[in-house]
């Protein structure tokens, strides 16, 4: 059976860090909307070419045209076995697309996995990742707006009953040990 999964927490949970793991281990890709934006970029995919012109200028890339990124990207030949995603989705609009995307291509309901660490604990972990422009504020800040936008997305998935609550304050290793039991069950 393939897996889909997708992976939510905020910054600095370690979800890039488990999401490259767990791919590996399944032998299924980790995809994030960075990679597919790059990787549209690259190969001067029509949607990349849009998205290119819309970075070169400095605006944000439409929500439209990630969705139809990520629609493209669900339906390559390696995903065939599964796939996580890694960032997506980050709305509620996003997750019911997602779930009619899933649907039109005979997707069962992927798995859902909130890393969850402590407020305290984020914070330390992305001022100790040493990036010009992670100070204590701003990552304040982007930690308010992850939880503004991405509860209501959390919210869905419990409602739905796919929903899998993992602690990420743990060593790596025991992160990915849960993983792996829920993935696999």
């Amino acid at each position: 059976m393939a897996t889909g999964v997708i992976f939510l927490g905020p910054p600095g949970s370690g979800k890039g860090t488990q999401a490259e793991i767990l791919a590996k281990l399944l032998d299924i890709p980790h995809i994030s909307t960075g990679e597919i934006l790059r990787s549209a970029i690259a190969n001067s995919t029509p949607l990349g070419q849009k998205a290119k012109g819309y970075m070169d200028q400095g605006e944000l890339v439409p929500n439209e045209l990630i969705l139809d990124m990520v629609r493209e990207r669900l339906h390559d030949q390696d995903i065939q076995k599964g796939w996580i995603l890694d960032g997506f989705p980050r709305s509620v609009s996003q997750a019911t697309f997602l779930d009619e995307l899933l649907g039109e291509i005979n997707y069962a309901a992927p798995c859902v996995i909130d890393l969850e660490v402590p407020h305290d604990v984020l914070i330390d972990r992305l001022l100790k990742r040493g990036r010009q422009d992670d100070t204590e504020e701003t990552i304040r800040r982007r930690l308010e707006v992850y939880h503004e936008q991405t509860e209501p997305v959390t919210d869905y998935y419990r409602r739905k009953g796919n929903l899998h609550i993992v602690d990420g304050n743990r060593g790596t290793n025991e992160v990915t040990q849960s993983l792996k039991d829920i993935v696999q069950n």
